[in-house]
């Protein structure tokens, strides 16, 4: 019989590259509100130019480790905001300045 390679597992939240470096859960501003934050810095230096896709929900769980109700607030809020515009079945897109 072949050993099995033993698979150390952290529970460190400091491990998940993503959440450590991008929010911080310690913090009194809510999660949305530090996803949001992040997304608006990227319109503002032109990582997301007018008329180019954001995150999908699906994407901001995977990036930022939130739940699926935190990414729709977080693209909700964007909207309201208008930040983003979203087209049904396609995507959210920047908004045009």
């Amino acid at each position: 019989m072949l050993g099995v390679p033993r698979i150390a597992v952290s529970r460190d939240v400091r491990a998940i590259p993503s959440v450590s470096r991008m929010i911080d859960l310690t913090s009194p501003v809510p999660r949305w509100r530090q996803v949001a934050d992040v997304i608006q810095a990227r319109i503002a230096d032109g990582t997301y130019g007018p008329g180019d896709r954001v995150p999908s929900v699906i994407q901001l769980q995977a990036e930022f480790g939130v739940a699926q109700a935190t990414g729709q607030k977080v693209l909700s809020r964007l909207r309201e905001e208008g930040a983003i515009y979203t087209v049904p079945g396609l995507g959210s897109f920047v908004a045009r300045g």
